[in-house]
C-alpha cells in the first residue's frame, strides 16, 4: 500500500483526507494517512491559529493545506487584498444582496452576531488572498504538501513551495488541465471525477482516472470523486493511482466540527441528492440540493455572479447557516458541499474506524478468502498490513535471491535487503 508519494511524505497509507476540521486532520494523520486542511474561509491570522493548534496536537505526523487560486476570476490583475476587496464590493448588485437576505429570512435563519474577523467575504478564491495563506502554511514544519483546488498555481508560488521541500499539487477534471499541471512542474495531480464534492468537472471518475494517469506518465496521480469504501479505493489503485483523495467521508465523523443538524443532513442524503451548482462560489461545485440551490436555478431570480463575487455575497449567509444550523429551516438554505458518495455515509463513526475500514476493505478486495483473520478492525488491519508487507517485500526479495543467482554483487544487495525486511517483520510488525 505504501506508494512512492507515501514514502516522500512519510505516511503509511495512501489516504489523503480533505477537510475543514482541524480535529479530523490530526486524527487522519495519526491513523497513518494524511489530513489536509481546507484554508478557504480563513484569514491568515485565523489560519495561523488553526495550524498552531494542529502542530500542538499532531506530534511528528505530516499534514497538508489546501487553498484556492482560480485560473480566471474577477479582478485577478489586482494583487493587493484590500484594494481588490474595495474594487470587488462595488461590483456586487444590490439586487443580489437583497435576494440572499430574503432567502435566509424566509427560512428563519437569525442574523449573525458582530465579529472582529475579516469583512466582505474575500477569504481565499483569489491569488491575492491565497498567497498570505500559503506564506503562513510554509512556516509550519509538519506541513508537507500544499494543494490548489482550482487551476495551476503561479510559477513563482510553485518555486517558493518546492524550495521549502514541500510537495505541491492541484486538482483537475480534464486531461488538458492535468497536462498543464505537469508542464508547470507540480509534484502530484489530483484527478477528480464529477461525482466529487465541492468544485468539480463533468467527467466521471471511472473514465477520468485512467486517462489522466496515462496522459501524465510517471507523475503521481491521486484519485478523487466517488471513493467511499475500500473496494472503490482498490479500483482506483488498480488503475495506477498512487493514492486516494477523499472529503465526503469525513463530513459526519465524530471528530468533525459540524453541528448535529448538519451531520443529520449528510446522513439522510442519498447519492441523488447532490447537484453541481454555481450558487456557492460562482463556479460549479457539488453540494446537497435544497431551497438555496433551487432558488438560484430559477430563471426568474438573479443569476449567480462570477467568482469571487458570488462567494462574497454568500459569505455572511454561510456564517449564519453555520452558527444557526439547527434553527428554523436553516438546513433548507445551508451550504453542505458533498459528493455523490455521501449516499454511502449512514452513521457517525470515528476517523480511526473509517480509516481502518478503508484499509480492511481494500485488502479484502486484493486478498480474498484469507482464513484465521482477526475480527477486531484494528487487529485485522495490522494483520493485513503485515501480510501485504510479507508478500510485496519478503517474498519478492526471496525470489530475487533465486533469479539473481550468479551475480555476487546483486546477491549481496538482496541478502542485505532481506535481512532488513526480516528485522522489520520481527521488530515492527509483531510489535
Amino acid at each position: 500500500m505504501k506508494t512512492d508519494i507515501c514514502k516522500k511524505l512519510g505516511i503509511e497509507y495512501p489516504i489523503f483526507a480533505f477537510t475543514h476540521c482541524r480535529d479530523v486532520v490530526v486524527a487522519v494523520s495519526k491513523a497513518g494517512g494524511i489530513g489536509v486542511l481546507g484554508a478557504v474561509g480563513y484569514s491568515p491570522d485565523q489560519l495561523k491559529e488553526e495550524l498552531d493548534w494542529i502542530d500542538s496536537h499532531i506530534g511528528d505526523y505530516s499534514y497538508g493545506v489546501d487553498t484556492v487560486i482560480p485560473q480566471k476570476y474577477e479582478g485577478m490583475e489586482e494583487k493587493d487584498p484590500e484594494q481588490l476587496l474595495e474594487q470587488l464590493q462595488k461590483m456586487i448588485p444590490d439586487e443580489h444582496k437583497k435576494f440572499v437576505d430574503n432567502l435566509l429570512t424566509e427560512s428563519g435563519v437569525p442574523e449573525a452576531p458582530e465579529t472582529n474577523g475579516p469583512k466582505g467575504g474575500l477569504l481565499g478564491w483569489t491569488e491575492a488572498t491565497a498567497e498570505p495563506q500559503i506564506e503562513e502554511a510554509l512556516k509550519h514544519p509538519n506541513v508537507k504538501l500544499i494543494a490548489n483546488a482550482l487551476g495551476t498555481p503561479p510559477a513563482d508560488m510553485i518555486k517558493k513551495i518546492q524550495d521549502k521541500g514541500v510537495l505541491i499539487g492541484a486538482l483537475c477534471g480534464k486531461i488538458k488541465q492535468a497536462l498543464a499541471h505537469k508542464d508547470a512542474g507540480l509534484d502530484f495531480i489530483i484527478a477528480q471525477g464529477g461525482e466529487g464534492g465541492g468544485h468539480t468537472g463533468e467527467i466521471g471518475s471511472i473514465v477520468l482516472w485512467p486517462q489522466i494517469i496515462e496522459a501524465v506518465g510517471d507523475l503521481p496521480v491521486l484519485a478523487a470523486g466517488g471513493i467511499g469504501n475500500g473496494r472503490q479505493m482498490a479500483a482506483a489503485m488498480s488503475m495506477g493511482a498512487q493514492g486516494i483523495w477523499c472529503g465526503s467521508l469525513w463530513l459526519a465523523v465524530e471528530e468533525a466540527a459540524a453541528q448535529p443538524a448538519e451531520k443529520e443532513s449528510y446522513l439522510n442524503a442519498t447519492s441523488e441528492d447532490t447537484i453541481r451548482s454555481k450558487a456557492w462560489t460562482g463556479k460549479p461545485a457539488r453540494m446537497l440540493k435544497n431551497k438555496w440551490t433551487e432558488a438560484w436555478e430559477n430563471p426568474d431570480n438573479p443569476d449567480p455572479l462570477p467568482m469571487p463575487l458570488q462567494g462574497m455575497i454568500t459569505f455572511d449567509a454561510m456564517r449564519r447557516t453555520s452558527i444557526y444550523a439547527g434553527s428554523g429551516n436553516t438546513q433548507d438554505v445551508s451550504f453542505n458541499a458533498a459528493g455523490q458518495v455521501i449516499g454511502q455515509v449512514k452513521e457517525i463513526d470515528s476517523v480511526k474506524n473509517v480509516m481502518f475500514g478503508l484499509i480492511n476493505e481494500y485488502l479484502d478486495d486484493k486478498y480474498k478468502n484469507i482464513p484465521l483473520m482477526p475480527e477486531e478492525p484494528f487487529e485485522k488491519a495490522k494483520a493485513r498490513i503485515w501480510m501485504d508487507y510479507c508478500t510485496n517485500k519478503y517474498l519478492t526479495l526471496s525470489r530475487k535471491l533465486l533469479t539473481d543467482n550468479g551475480n555476487d554483487e546483486l546477491q549481496s544487495q538482496n541478502k542485505e535487503k532481506l535481512k532488513q525486511a526480516l528485522i522489520y517483520i520481527e521488530k515492527d510488525c509483531f510489535a
